[in-house]
């Protein structure tokens, strides 16, 4: 059930930064782009980086490679699923990935405290 509660905090969050930057930002359709982009960068950098470099590295390891991974699949994704140029998706891609950087920076907080690790990874991340 933490992995559900998880990766619903993280859709969220992650929808609503897209539709308002490439959506409101730059006139981006809902579908495919913005909705397909959630599901794909939420499925990688749930598992790779929440699962996988959080509890091993850290808050911030973990946080800058999630901005380097938002980037790369906004970046991406933009270009197979728009016509616009690639400066112009570099540039919301940029601007997605530092503003969900943020988002998961906090969103990494909530996950050392409440999330599905094991007791000792929360302590080596946490200690008393």
């Amino acid at each position: 059930m933490e992995h559900v509660k998880a990766l619903g905090i993280k859709g969220i969050m992650t929808l609503i930064v897209l539709w308002i930057v490439l959506g409101v930002g730059y006139d981006m359709s809902f579908w495919p782009m913005i909705l397909v982009t959630t599901i794909v960068l939420g499925a990688i950098s749930y598992l790779a980086g929440d699962l996988g470099i959080l509890p091993a590295a850290g808050n911030m390891v973990a946080t800058i490679s999630d901005l380097v991974v938002t980037f790369l699949v906004v970046w991406l994704l933009g270009l197979a699923l728009t016509d616009m140029s690639g400066g112009t998706v570099a540039v919301a891609a940029i601007i997605s990935a530092v503003i969900i950087a943020v988002g998961e920076y906090l969103f990494h907080i909530y996950l050392l405290k409440n999330g599905p690790f094991p007791a000792n990874a929360k302590e080596r991340r946490n200690p008393s």
